[in-house]
């Protein structure tokens, strides 16, 4: 049984898991309503897993890189699926660790070291912080990708049809979808319909849009009445999807650095878009928050 950390605001009781250092419960002092897709394993059986060190999948589950072939059969890499070492647990800030080891180095070449860290501030009691500093603690360049897969549920007697999504200053935007086994579609690309900046889930439109340098900063979940009921700000983050599961009650907002291979797509790592480098000893750090409006 994985042990799981709590923070701890005037507006929210929120739960971070050793397992995956993920995100597994926000819960709303006021309405006591949980604010995180509930992980049911009979339709998505994750709340929000940090996708390290990649993002989507790699085409018939293997990549080359360095000269030599590897196999990476799951998508999202590895991280989400292993348990990381607590390093800080307090009432504002929870923080963890995942270095390399025999068994990472078994899918992924590079040694490296993965901080997350998940805090709050009382000046702000309905915003959660999330930063995760990825080090290069091997030789050579290190290729990777990182991002955040959050699960939102809408307001209580809401669907996700119900609500809207709202890009601030965006007038229109384009997003491609992905096919069947997770490859990315860009060729596909399309509009996304927007009326104020925002577009309402439909059935017609595919259950994934990517985004794909659109300059996204901040995207909302709106309840029905057009009040705002989650925001993501992620500035700087080159891809954002949404994802929003036929068979599940909630709506994914996921700011990437990298994304899924492209359909087809038969090149190495070092030729794959989206792959962030870091040279021997370096580091860098990244960060988004989410606020749970009330």
């Amino acid at each position: 049984m994985t042990n799981t950390h709590f923070l701890e605001t005037e507006c929210l009781r929120i739960g971070i898991a050793d397992a995956g250092a993920e995100l597994v419960s926000v819960r709303d002092r006021d309405s006591g309503a949980e604010r995180i897709w509930t992980a049911d394993p009979a339709v998505w059986n994750r709340h929000a897993p940090i996708l390290f060190p990649f993002v989507g999948r790699v085409t018939d589950g293997k990549y080359r890189a360095l000269g030599r072939e590897y196999s990476m059969k799951t998508q999202h890499g590895f991280a989400r699926d292993l348990d990381f070492r607590c390093t800080e647990a307090s009432a504002d800030a929870v923080e963890h660790r995942l270095c390399s080891s025999e068994r990472t180095r078994a899918l992924y070449p590079w040694d490296f070291c993965l901080t997350v860290r998940h805090s709050v501030d009382a000046a702000r009691p309905r915003v959660l912080r999330v930063e995760w500093t990825v080090e290069n603690a091997g030789e050579g360049t290190m290729l990777y990708s990182i991002g955040a897969h959050p699960g939102f549920l809408p307001p209580e007697g809401a669907g996700k049809e119900d609500c809207s999504l709202v890009f601030p200053g965006k007038e229109t935007l384009e997003y491609y979808p992905v096919n069947a086994a997770g490859f990315a579609l860009p060729e596909q690309a399309r509009t996304l319909p927007l009326t104020d900046g925002a577009a309402r889930y439909r059935a017609d439109i595919p259950d994934t849009w990517i985004f794909d340098g659109q300059g996204i900063d901040e995207v909302s979940i709106a309840a029905p009445d057009g009040r705002p009921w989650v925001t993501l700000r992620c500035p700087g983050f080159p891809f954002l999807a949404v994802w929003a599961n036929p068979k599940g009650p909630f709506i994914c907002l996921e700011p990437w650095f990298g994304r899924t291979d492209e359909a087809g797509f038969a090149g190495t790592l070092e030729e794959k878009k989206g792959m962030e480098r870091l040279g021997r000893g370096e580091q860098r750090a990244y960060a988004y928050e989410i606020e749970f409006h009330r």
